[in-house]
This record gives structure tokens, sequence and C-alpha cells, in this order.
């Protein structure tokens, strides 16, 4: 029989990460201190849009029409509101146009118009319907920052009483400007929630003060790490505060996964005697193979975002790649460093160990020990039944799964918009002035941008031609600069609904003598949907044919690769079913303070569906790696299956919740999208680890039996070659195999035996 091949006790990679512990850690300190410096005020250079396609016709036409016709692109909205009196009062009238001289006069801004100077034709539109409110328009130039700047200088300026009326700030510029900044408030409150708590949670899994600082620390490196790395990214390229969200969310979850699951494997090796450095070798060869693989599937499944062209979707992958690089970085380079210093302190303030005190001398285990045997029983006792019933099981969380998802067949895309915000912020309130109240929903009509040398009478002819188009209620226009025009279309619904997208195909598709170039809400959600819906295949391309090699280099199965992609994706039907029957049809709306625009912003389930898969890709390589370890170990596949269940199963769950109310942190959020990004993927997270993990995936792996490791030759010797294992590359002759096989049988019939003995024993009594 041949000899079991055992790599070295302490391999390569452990010596140069424990060579010099105290200085590894002392580096990592200054980086820190680095990262912190680097990425100071970072949200204030982050952007609050892009999610429109880059490369539309929309974003060509917004831009032109910036550029030629800035008075027509307002993003200032001051509402007037006269009270009881009307608009057309003198008083009011006089001191409207006091303001709106007030407001062309102020540096960085252009293009200043009201309803008490406005042309006859275009009044009527910044006028309320009951006659108590209208409009003052502007536009305020430069970047993005530079405009959040204008607006703090103005807005307090213009706010409030001005004699007979009242003046409230709105439009696009006020309503990004606000949203950034309740980002920024909720991301703090978050953090101030989420830390503590996860320590909490922290000290109860591993019932150590030490050790459940040590996973904490290794997220608050990645988050800061992050930040220093979007910041620098702001530089060169746009990036969304949104992302912020997602590092501090995953810096937490995914460095918490990993450092738990280094920290546990190392308690086990020491509890079976190693010695600290030999404790550490063993974890980096068996769990930290783990962790490597983990990051990279979560990586590409977040990278996968780079594929699509809005920057609100690249500056998530951007964050996202970051944040799980710098996480299993620190887990595997300063986490070992310091296990070699802490070494058996790393149970100190054991807190199991207070609660025993007390009892009689032998009463128990020691506390790591008994606890894991008595949670180790207890996932045993699920993967037994779960494998005696694996058909109802596999068929039964299928089937429950699929139905969670069915509301997502009546998703509904939209835009972000001002309902975005909570309902008492003053730009979401006076939006929704402006829904209610004025005709045609002023900034809610589509701009049709003429480019090429024209006569009057072929504008007048275009203009009867798309004015006589079912879905338009009014146009108005031309108003025509040199060789380019444009006009204002108003559908007749609401701004981005069907209507409203059919509506800018059929102005596309109208014939004109020069060209013509179509922005506007809907347009703008018309060719993110296009953008979208293209680039889709590639991207679930990328991640299936990735993901696919990754989990065959760990395992060298074919079916399991398989089985991991299909089953992930079939974990997140929930998330997307709870979404549309929540954040679109606004069930529990009031219990959770948003306000329901009756769709799905675009990007959304792109961005959820990523982030979503790559944490469950998390979980699975976790439990798949231990099963592969078990089964190198024994060559028995049901047996390694429980074993992989019995010992992953807690610390799956248990990083499961912890993960979970980081994102119900996140999710406590005042901004809507966010809000749903945090609550849907917790319940991803949780759907995954309590249903799929453990119930759906040993169901499906029970049915396939030994097939589930089969792989053609050519695939074999490539693994050989190039695959990686939790094993750490310890092989079993097939002679001992056999033998681990026959042991199993002979207990198996020992145990039948004794059973069968004991109920002709109860017979004989009877």
């Amino acid at each position: 029989m041949t000899e079991v091949n055992r790599p070295p006790r302490v391999g390569g990679w452990t010596r140069f990460v424990t060579a010099r512990p105290r200085l590894s850690l002392l580096v990592a300190l200054v980086l820190t201190a680095l990262a912190v410096v680097a990425g100071s005020g970072v949200a204030d250079r982050l952007g609050s849009g892009g999610w429109e396609d880059p490369n539309a016709g929309s974003t060509y036409a917004t831009k032109a029409l910036e550029r030629e016709f800035p008075a027509s692109q307002p993003n200032l909205l001051l509402l007037v509101d006269a009270g009881s009196a009307s608009v057309d009062d003198p008083a009011v009238a006089a001191e409207a146009r006091r303001l709106t001289e007030r407001l062309a006069a102020e540096k960085g801004v252009i293009g200043v118009g009201s309803y008490w100077q406005a042309d006859p034709s275009s009044a009527p539109a910044l006028r309320a319907e009951d006659g108590h409110e209208a409009l003052i328009a502007a536009r305020i130039t430069g970047e993005e920052k530079e405009m959040g700047e204008t607006l703090d200088r103005l807005a307090p300026e213009f706010r409030g009483a001005h004699g007979p009326v009242e003046v409230s700030v709105g439009g696009p510029v006020a309503v990004r400007h606000e949203m950034q900044t309740i980002i920024q408030e909720d991301l703090l409150r978050a953090e101030v929630i989420a830390l503590p708590v996860t320590l909490v949670l922290l000290v109860m899994v591993f019932g150590s003060a030490v050790a459940a600082l040590l996973p904490l620390g290794i997220g608050i490196v990645a988050i800061l790490g992050t930040n220093a790395v979007l910041r620098g990214l702001a530089e060169i390229t746009d990036v969304s505060v949104f992302a912020m969200n997602l590092t501090t969310a995953l810096g937490l979850g995914l460095a918490i996964d990993y450092a738990l699951f280094i920290v546990r494997r190392f308690r086990e090796e020491l509890t079976a005697g190693a010695e600290p450095l030999a404790a550490v070798g063993t974890t980096l060869r068996t769990a930290g193979r783990t962790v490597l693989f983990s990051a990279l599937t979560v990586a590409v499944s977040l990278a996968a975002m780079l594929l699509f062209p809005q920057y609100f979707l690249r500056s998530f992958a951007y964050a996202g790649i970051a944040v799980v690089l710098l996480a299993a970085a620190a887990a595997l380079i300063l986490l070992p460093a310091a296990l070699v210093l802490l070494g058996h302190r790393v149970n100190s303030l054991d807190l199991r160990r207070l609660f025993r005190r007390g009892r009689p001398k032998g009463s128990g285990e020691a506390p790591d020990r008994a606890s894991g045997a008595s949670e180790g029983r207890a996932w045993t006792r699920t993967a037994n039944l779960v494998m005696r019933r694996a058909p109802f099981f596999a068929l039964g969380t299928t089937a429950v799964l699929v139905l969670l998802g069915l509301p997502f067949l009546g998703v509904k895309f939209g835009t972000a918009d001002d309902r975005q915000l909570p309902s008492s912020a003053e730009s979401h309130v006076v939006q929704q002035h402006i829904r209610d109240g004025f005709p045609g929903s002023p900034g809610g009509g589509l701009e049709v941008f003429a480019e090429g040398r024209a006569t009057q009478a072929q504008y007048a002819d275009y203009k009867e031609r798309i004015a006589a188009l079912p879905e338009v209620l009014r146009v108005d226009g031309p108003l025509v600069k040199g060789d380019s025009a444009y006009f204002t279309v108003l559908p007749k619904g609401e701004a981005v609904d069907d209507p409203a997208q059919r509506l800018v195909g059929e102005l596309r598709a109208t014939q004109a003598p020069f060209d013509t170039e179509v922005t506007g809400a809907a347009a703008v959600l018309v060719d993110s949907k296009d953008a979208i819906a293209e680039r889709l295949p590639l991207a679930a391309a990328f991640i299936a044919v990735v993901t696919l090699l990754l989990v065959f280099l760990l395992t060298g199965s074919v079916l399991i690769p398989i089985q991991a992609v299909v089953l992930n994706a079939l974990s997140l039907t929930a998330m997307f079913g709870a979404v549309v029957w929540v954040f679109q049809d606004g069930h529990l709306s009031g219990l959770l303070g948003f306000t329901s625009p009756g769709s799905i912003e675009t990007t959304l389930p792109v961005l959820m569906f990523c982030v979503a898969f790559g944490l469950s890709m998390d979980y699975g390589v976790f439990l798949l790696s231990r099963i592969k370890e078990e089964y190198d170990a024994t060559g028995d596949h049901d047996q390694a299956v429980r074993h992989g269940l019995q010992r992953t199963g807690g610390l799956i769950t248990a990083a499961a919740v912890i993960l979970a109310v980081v994102m119900v942190a996140i999710g406590t959020s005042r901004v809507t999208n966010t809000k749903m990004l945090g609550l849907g993927i917790a319940l991803a997270v949780l759907m995954d680890a309590m249903i799929v993990r453990s119930l759906l995936v040993p169901a499906v792996m029970r049915l396939t039996g030994r097939a589930t490791w089969w792989a053609p030759g050519a695939l074999r010797r490539f693994h050989d070659r190039f695959g990686m294992s939790e094993s750490g590359g310890e092989t079993v002759p097939a002679a001992v195999e056999g033998a681990h096989e026959e042991r199993d049988r002979e207990r198996d019939g020992q145990r039948d035996g004794q059973r069968d003995g004991q109920r002709d024993e109860v017979a004989a009594r009877g």
C-alpha cells in the first residue's frame, strides 16, 4: 500500500507571514493610518447619479442641450407658494420677480426663468392648476461637487418666507445633493449600529472576547483600505456614493466570514494538541485555501458589473473587488501573524468558562470542545434527516424558493428619482407638489434635439407630425439657435410609464429632414434597459464560466460546479420576489418608511444579483471545501456530506446572521435604493445559509451519490496539475479508501446487529 503523501507541517507561506509577526502588524497599522488619511472626505468626491448609459442617444442629447440651450435643462426649481392668495396677485408677482432677478444675478447660475417672466406658450406649465403655486427655474453650472457648493450657498438665502410667499428648493441638483447628504448620515448610523451588534454576536459565536475582536479588526482594515481606493479612483473616473454602502457591508461581512473560518480552524487545531505555529500552518493549508477561493469567486461575481456602461454599477464593482481582496489579504497575512502571537491566549476572556464556574469539577468538557460537540451533533442530526428524505427536501425546498420568487414575474422597471428620498425631504416635497398640482408634470417631458440646417416650414411640419402621435399631449417649440433646435414633448400619462416609453420609440422612428435625438426621463430609462439587456447575457456567461472553473479547481468534479451555479441562482429567487412585493407593490412601505414609486430602478436587480450570488458562492465554497477534505480522507461520499455540514453548518449560519445584521443596518437607510439593497441582500444571505446550504445542497448531493465526484480523465489530470483543495494536497490511495469503506460497513453491521438483539430481548420479555 502506498504511503499517504502529507505536506510539511509548516509551509513556505506560513513561514513568510509568521516570520516577523510584530513587524507585520506594525506595518499594517501604519498602512491603515495612511488609508484613513487618504480616504478622508471620500464621500464628498463621489457622485449620486450614474444610472444612464453614457453612450446612449439620450445622453448625447442631454449634453448637447446643456451646451446649446442651457436654459432648456433647469436643474434648480424654486417652488413659490402664495398660500391662500393667487400667484397673479400683484404683491405676490412683485416679490416673485424680485426673487427671479436675485437668482439670475448669482454666480454659477444661468438660464433663470419663471412663471411671471415666461412667454404665454410655456407659462401654463409653470403654474399650478389651483393657482396658488408657481415655479422659478434655473440651471446651476459646474461639476457635481461645484454644483453642491453653489446650492449650499443659495438654498439658505432663498428658502423660507419672503414677504407674501413661501419658497421651497427642489429640482434634480437638490435631489442629488440631499440624497448624498442623507447617505453619508445613514452610513454613519449604520456603522454605529452594526459594529457593537456584530461584536456581541462574535463573542456569542466564539465565547472569547479576544477571538471576537480579530474578525472585527480585519473588517475595519478592509473598509478603511477600500475608502482610500475609492478616493483615488474618484480622481480618474466617476464613482457613485452608493458604493460606500457596499464597502461597509462587504468589508465587515466578508472579513468576518474569512476570519471566522480561519480562527475556528486554528482553535480546532489547538484543541487537538498542535502548537500555535503548526496550527497556523495547518489552518493556512486548509481554511486559508478556502478563503482564497471564496474571495476569487466573490470578486468574479462583482467584476461582472464592469461589463455594464452605467457608472453606478461599475462603482460597485470597484468597491466590491477592492474590499474583497483587502479582506482576504488581511485574513491571510495579518490574521496568521496575530494568531502566532496570541497562541492559546486566543481563548482569553472565555465567557463560556465564566458561566461554568461553580460547577462540580469534571462536570463537562473543555468549553470549546463541548460546545463544538453539541453543535456538531445538532448538524449531524440535520444532515441525517435531510439525506434520509433527500427527494422530499430537494423537491420541497425548490418548490418553496420558486414560489417565493413568483412576484418578480410582474416586475416593472423605472428610474431613480426624488421618491428615493424620505417623504419629508424638501426636494421630494417640491417634486411631489409638481407631480400632483402642475399640468404636464414639468421636467417629466421629452426633449427632441434637432441638428442640421432647416427652414421654419420644415420645423413646423415636423412639429405637426409628432404632435399627431397618439401618446402626445402637447408639443412646445422649436427654440432655434443656429443649426440646432429643440422641441419639448409632453406625454399624456406619467413621465416614465409604458406609454411614455413607447412614445420614445415613436419619436425616434419619425422621419425628419434633420438629425434628431430624444432625451428625458423615459428616454433615459429606455436606453438604460437596452444597455442592460445587451450586456446581461455576457455578464451572466462570465460569472457562470469563471465560477465553474474555480469550483472545478477546488473540487475536481464536473457535477459539483454545475450544482453550485444552479443552486446559487435558485437561492436568490426569494430576494427578487420580496423586492417586487415590497418595494414595487408597496407592501410594508409604512412599516419600513419609504415611498414606493411603483417600479424598480433598472440597475438594482443586476447589482443585487452580482452581490448576492457572490456571497452565496462564499458560503458554498466553505461547505464544499470541507466536504471535499473529508471525501479525500475517507472516500465515503455520504459521510463526507454529513461531516461537511457538521463542521461548517454552524459556522455558515453564524456568518450569515452576522452579515445579515450588517445588511439590515444598511437597510435602515432613508434612501429607498439603499434600503432595498440592504434588506434584499440580508434576506438572500439568510435563505442561502438556512435553506440552500442546510437542506437543498445535502439533499441534492445525496441524490447524485458518488457520481458527484466524477470527471473525465483529461479533466482529472488537469485538476491534479492545477487544482487546489482544502485538504492541502493530501492524497489517499484506493487501498486506504477501500479500507475505510470496509470499516464503515462493519460498523453499520455491528449497529444493525445490536438493534436486532435489543428488539429480540424486548420481544422475549413481552
